[in-house]
């Protein structure tokens, strides 16, 4: 049982409120187009060094840290299952974006999701999350969830409401800074001030 107030936490450790969302997948349409000169290819196990490049690089002013704090094998093993698929959007200037769906549970969850930088604003989200949701529906599924935090960029919420994402809970995650332990640079996300322990 939580008590209203202020919870003070150590330092090193980081605490995220979190919002979970739902898509019901009922009345889905196909996908737009991406446009000319973008591909999305799946990507496995086999190329770890590319999916953990791009992950970083999508994640890291975000404080993505999941999957870096796999190991080869674990993640690898992750990539390659049937049931849980990454795919990259990349165009003539390389990789770009990132979407990942995992199909283990009995409502899929659409786990990472985001571009470069340099890519926001550009259409490309709507496509993505478009291709995600249709993904969940053309593997029968009900619904899709996703979640997003407060140290997500400021417009996620936003964007996954305007997709057809609907909030349905609220929690608090508590974990180590990764940057502490080197799994991100020091200077990763300058919104969340480090604090050393």
């Amino acid at each position: 049982m939580w008590n209203d107030g202020y919870h003070m936490l150590p330092a090193g450790r980081l605490a995220v409120f979190t919002m979970f969302l739902r898509h019901p997948l009922q009345n889905v349409g196909e996908p737009a187009s991406l446009p000319a000169g973008c591909t999305l290819q799946r990507i496995g196990g086999g190329d770890l060094a590319r999916y953990r490049a791009l992950f970083r690089a999508i994640g890291q002013d975000w404080l993505w840290f999941g999957r870096l704090r796999l190991g080869d094998a674990t993640l690898a093993d992750l990539l390659d299952h049937p049931r849980h698929e990454a795919f990259i959007l990349a165009d003539g200037a390389g990789d770009c974006g990132l979407v990942e769906l995992d199909f283990r549970a009995e409502e899929p969850e659409l786990v990472y999701f985001g571009l470069l930088p340099g890519r926001i604003g550009q259409g490309l989200g709507r496509k993505l999350a478009e291709f995600a949701i249709h993904r969940a529906k053309a593997n029968g599924a009900a619904s899709l969830m996703v979640h997003t935090c407060s140290f997500d960029a400021p417009g996620a919420l936003a964007f996954y409401q305007r997709m057809g994402f609907v909030p349905y809970a609220n929690a608090l995650e508590v974990f180590d800074d990764p940057r502490l332990d080197g799994t991100l640079p020091r200077e990763a996300a300058g919104h969340v001030p480090l604090i050393e322990p």
